[in-house]
């Protein structure tokens, strides 16, 4: 056996293999199950007793020495890649191609980098909220149509628990942790509403406003910023109009709307022929929702406004389905 032990050593320290299927070949033949090791192993039985203890080292040395042989081809192998035999001839000869950001991701960075050109830091907050923080602190009446179930999705177990509807909420905790103002956010995030899902509308969808308090703060404030949004957003020939409108968190309300970036301000089918699109809602915060949140109305004043990132996308993008945002269908993406 001695002889059987010493000639299998010098075969294992000789052994080499080109291939990842000669290296496997190579370890049954020496480690596996009916591998010539193990066959020594079970002639170790018929060992006479007085020689046991030598013929064990030996044997013990030996498979030590095939495995420490094993793994140090298996490395040589990784090392190279896999060897010849692991290459893919059939994969293509230009590099692969890396991935890009999503529309909305793209849209979303820009806004918050025009922002924080401004002056805004970033906001964030839950998107499970409360009444008090989505509606209540915003000055909705208890009967309000936004508190209906056809706008917003509840936790059965919990009325007073909701999805978010808006990313106010986030402005509302700002506030509340800063009574003294100034305050200078942006609040980029996921919003959800009940709505049946369709080309042009979506159960969840993304949000950006900005909130700013601070005193003697006016609405002409609040027009220069949103000129500056829109022309860094959609080119320096952009024009705004705002017209009246109401919101229950700011008085007085407007909505914005651009020259449309497609014909610019002639007319055309997606401006309806009209030169304009609209893009957000904003206005002077509510003393209401100041005094809410704890700030003194009497000292403080400030402006709001939030857009729908989708709606920008579309305008810069031209994307007709909103579905499309949400399928993560590769060729839709590579797109961007």
């Amino acid at each position: 056996m001695t002889t059987k032990i010493e000639q299998l050593l010098q075969e294992v320290k000789a052994a080499t293999a080109a291939s990842a299927d000669e290296l496997e070949a190579l370890r049954i033949k020496y480690l596996g199950k009916k591998g010539a090791i193990n066959a020594l192993m079970a002639d170790f039985r018929n060992v006479a007793d007085d020689r046991k203890k030598e013929i064990g080292r030996k044997l013990n040395e030996l498979k030590d020495a095939a495995q420490e042989k094993i793994n140090a081809l298996k490395e040589r192998f990784e090392d190279n890649g896999g060897g010849a035999a692991e290459l893919d001839l059939t994969r293509s000869a230009y590099p692969v191609k890396l991935g890009t950001r999503h529309p909305i991701t793209l849209v979303r960075n820009e806004a918050i980098d025009i922002f924080s050109r401004l002056g805004f830091n970033i906001a964030e907050g839950p998107e499970i909220e409360d009444d008090w923080h989505v509606f209540s602190a915003l000055n909705f009446a208890q009967d309000h149509p936004a508190r209906d179930m056809q706008d917003t999705f509840f936790i059965e177990a919990h009325p007073d628990i909701v999805l978010r509807t808006h990313t106010s909420s986030v402005q509302v905790r700002a506030m509340e942790a800063s009574p003294q103002p100034p305050i200078r956010i942006v609040c980029p995030g996921r919003v959800y509403r009940n709505e049946a899902i369709s080309y042009r509308a979506h159960a969840f969808f993304h949000q950006i406003e900005a909130l700013y308090i601070d005193r003697n703060v006016s609405f002409a404030d609040l027009k220069q910023v949103l000129l500056l949004f829109a022309k860094e957003m959609f080119g320096s020939s952009t024009q705004i109009r705002l017209r009246p409108s109401y919101f229950p968190f700011t008085e007085p309300s407007a909505e914005m709307d651009i020259s449309c970036n497609i014909c610019g301000g002639k007319g055309c089918p997606f401006c309806k022929h009209t030169g304009w699109v609209e893009i957000l809602g904003c206005g002077m915060v509510d003393p209401n929702v100041l005094d809410a949140s704890g700030i003194d109305s009497r000292a403080y004043t400030g402006y709001a406004l939030g857009m729908g990132i989708e709606r920008i996308t579309n305008l810069k993008y031209r994307v007709s389905d909103l579905r499309l945002f949400s399928e993560n269908d590769v060729r839709f993406l590579k797109e961007f």
